[in-house]
Formats: structure tokens, C-alpha cells, sequence
């Protein structure tokens, strides 16, 4: 935790967390501050410095190994990734490899195909939602859709499904343990079972491959684009754990938000072909990827303030989408808006490889469900929020909803 005059900035609050943006506007202020939280921090904010830092992969690292906290070490050797590189975490020459191997599993044509059966799920869920008459957005469909979705690109089976988003959303809630606090016994649990399931996955599928992602990267591991080992379960895990966790939040925290602003469910009745629109100004509005973090390799001038090498930095990506100097009125909630750039993506070499599926299945998801419950509305509007542990990924417990 770190207080500045005008500036607090702690997310291991669990009323930061709640709702972290009034705390953003200090940062959006001025130049980016360096602040002591057991090292030396940059808040990086302004759009404009959050996109220079993106861009700028020569300048500020995004290997975790070389700007992590000393305190936090620990949490990335036993994390799920196992210190293991990602195309998450990595700089080129290595993301630029292990970008690549993945990229024609996530190409517009690919997506694209995947369309039909993306339709399918998303009807059979809300075909549920329909005979019980009541609707839990999360539950009936944020949580389950994107882990569907994802884990048959992997090649898993149905019955498993339950069992992958239980144990992604331990290892996510991770993220909330302060540096120096050990993790706890629960993660362990599901960073260990995720791998052993992956770990014999792999095995079958040396054996047997198949038409699955997971087979695809065995392949890349035992022949040309050399995955070692690690980078191979590394890999498995970051697109099961990824793949999920954001879209799922990206629904959750996009109906709550058209939940809040119902002239903008009536809206999307008029005009439905403001969804794709309605899904930008989502991600932007309240963003599923809060932040994330770059370390300074080189001496920077960052919009007036001089960072040096060896400096970490959380690059906000919330608090550059709520920008005013970049986006009109950003505190509103505007699915009529031009898009402007979000970065709720990143950009630069990291710009999200699932970006364009993200897309589409909020799109089909969300769409799909205020054509069908056309008066879909907040059960009580009132009612307090519970998100989940973690500032780094916003994602809502719980959204009970109504439709009648």
C-alpha cells in the first residue's frame, strides 16, 4: 500500500477493488507518480503514456522475472506458469516465437468458423435461463460460455468444464495476496491439478493427436518451432486460464453496465446494430483487464517524469480508458460512442492474440440475450457488488438479473 497527497493506490483493498475508478482521477491529473511499495513504482495512467509504454517493448520489459518485486518472486516460481516464459510474459526475440506457434489458431478465418458454435452454446444456456424463469448473469452464462468455448479449442471434454473454471478462478484470486503473505493452500490445489490434468492431456496427445489446440502446440514442441517443456504446459495453461477469465468478465461487467443505463438496453432494441459498439464501450467503460505491469530497461521521459532503468510500473489500462484527455464524458457510459482506441487490449507486440474471439462472443452473448429478455433489468439495483480477489482481472461474483 502506497498514500501520496491526492494519491491512493493499494489493490489488496477490497474497497479499491470495489470500485477503483474515483481513485484513478488523481492519476489522470499529472504526470505519472513513483511511489515507494517496497520498490520504486511508477503509476502508469494517462492514455497517453500507458499507450507509449505499450509501444515501446525496447524500452520497458514485460518479463516478470526481471521487474517483479522481491517479495513476489515466490508467487511467480510456484504460480501457475511455474516461472515457465508466455507470450504474456516475455520480450522478443522469445514472444516473438512463441507468438507465432499459436497465431493461426486465433486468425479472423479460425474465429470466424467458430461462430456457429458459439451461437449454439450461447442459445442452449439462455434456453435454460428461459425455463427457469430467473437469471443469474454469471452463473447462467459469463461463467460458463467462455470456458466452453475455450476448453473444446483445447480438445477437452464436457466434463471437465466445471472442474477448469473452479480451479481458474482460485488461481486467479491469487492475485490479491500482498507481496511476503504465502498463497493459499487452495491454489496450490488447483495450480496442481490443472497441470497434472495437462500434463497427461499432452502425453495422449503425442500418442494420438488430434485437430485440437493442444495437439497443435505438442506438435510445435517435438518438431521445428521448439517449445521446451515448460513453455509447452505454460502455454496450455495461459490460453485455458486467459481464454476464460476475461470475456467472462468482459459479459459480466458489460451487463451490469446496461443494467445501470436501461436507455441503452432500449436503445440496442432500436438500432441492434449498435452491439458491436456496445461491446467497445464495455470494454472500455469498465475494463475486464485493469492493469498491468512493464519494468523499465532504459531511461524513459514518461510525459514529464523521468523513469529509470530498474523501475516497475503498473500500466493502468482502466484508468487510460477513462481518460478525458482521450475519450468525451469517459465517466459515461455511451454505446452510441466513436471508438477511440481503447486499450482494453493492450497494444503494441501484446496486444491480445484473443482479442477478435473475446469479440465475438460478447457480441453473440450479450446480443443474444437482450433480443431475447428484452426488458432484462438489475433485480435490485441497489444490491451491494462482490468481485472477485483479484484488481488485475474485474470480475463480478455474482449479478442476479430479471426479465419479466
Amino acid at each position: 500500500m502506497s498514500t501520496t497527497p491526492q494519491i491512493y493506490f493499494n489493490p489488496w483493498d477490497p474497497e479499491f477493488r470495489a470500485n477503483p475508478y474515483p481513485f484513478y482521477a488523481p492519476l489522470l491529473a499529472g504526470p505519472p507518480p513513483v511511489i515507494e511499495m517496497m520498490r520504486r513504482v511508477a503509476l502508469v495512467a494517462r492514455y497517453a503514456d500507458v499507450t507509449a509504454v505499450l509501444r515501446d517493448s525496447d524500452g520497458f520489459s514485460a518479463d516478470r522475472s526481471k521487474i517483479m518485486m522481491a517479495q513476489m518472486e515466490q508467487v511467480r516460481d510456484l504460480g501457475p506458469f511455474k516461472g515457465a516464459s508466455t507470450i504474456l510474459t516475455s520480450d522478443p526475440p522469445v514472444h516473438t516465437r512463441l507468438r507465432r506457434l499459436v497465431s493461426r489458431d486465433f486468425s479472423a478465418r479460425r474465429i470466424r468458423e467458430m461462430e456457429p458454435r458459439i451461437r449454439e452454446i450461447t442459445a442452449r444456456l439462455l434456453d435454460s435461463v428461459q425455463r427457469k424463469g430467473e437469471f443469474e448473469v454469471m452463473a447462467d452464462l459469463a461463467n460458463p460460455l467462455p470456458v466452453m468455448v475455450i476448453a473444446e479449442m483445447l480438445g477437452v471434454p464436457p466434463d471437465r468444464y466445471e472442474t477448469f473454471k473452479r480451479e481458474s478462478d482460485i488461481i486467479v484470486s491469487s492475485d490479491n495476496t500482498a507481496p511476503g503473505m504465502p498463497l493459499p493452500a487452495a491454489f496450490h490445489e488447483a495450480v496442481d491439478s490443472l497441470r497434472g490434468y495437462f500434463a497427461d492431456e499432452i502425453a495422449t496427445r503425442r500418442r494420438n493427436p488430434g485437430a485440437d489446440l493442444i495437439s497443435a502446440l505438442v506438435a510445435a514442441h517435438d518438431e521445428a518451432e521448439s517449445l521446451d517443456a515448460g513453455e509447452l504446459m505454460a502455454f496450455v495453461v495461459l490460453l485455458l486460464l486467459a481464454g476464460n477469465e476475461t470475456t467472462t468478465n468482459l459479459i459480466g461487467n458489460g451487463m451490469l453496465a446496461l443494467g445501470r443505463n436501461p436507455d441503452q438496453i432500449d436503445l440496442l432494441h432500436r438500432s441492434p446494430e449498435l452491439v458491436p459498439r456496445m461491446i467497445e464501450e464495455s470494454l472500455r467503460y469498465d475494463c475486464p483487464v485493469q492493469a498491468t505491469f512493464r519494468g523499465a530497461m532504459k531511461k524513459r521521459n514518461l510525459g514529464g517524469t523521468e523513469i529509470d532503468p530498474g523501475t516497475a510500473c503498473f500500466i493502468i489500462l482502466a484508468a487510460a480508458n477513462r481518460d478525458p484527455a482521450q475519450f468525451l464524458n469517459p465517466d459515461q457510459f455511451d454505446i452510441t460512442r466513436e471508438p477511440r482506441d481503447h486499450v482494453a487490449f493492450g497494444a503494441g507486440i501484446h496486444f491480445c492474440i484473443g482479442a477478435q474471439l473475446a469479440r465475438l462472443e460478447g457480441e453473440i452473448a450479450m446480443g443474444e440475450l437482450i433480443r431475447r429478455f428484452p426488458r432484462v433489468h438489475l433485480k435490485d439495483p441497489a444490491a451491494k457488488l462482490s468481485y472477485k480477489g483479484s484488481f488485475f482481472l474485474r470480475g463480478l461474483v455474482s449479478l442476479p438479473m430479471a426479465f419479466d
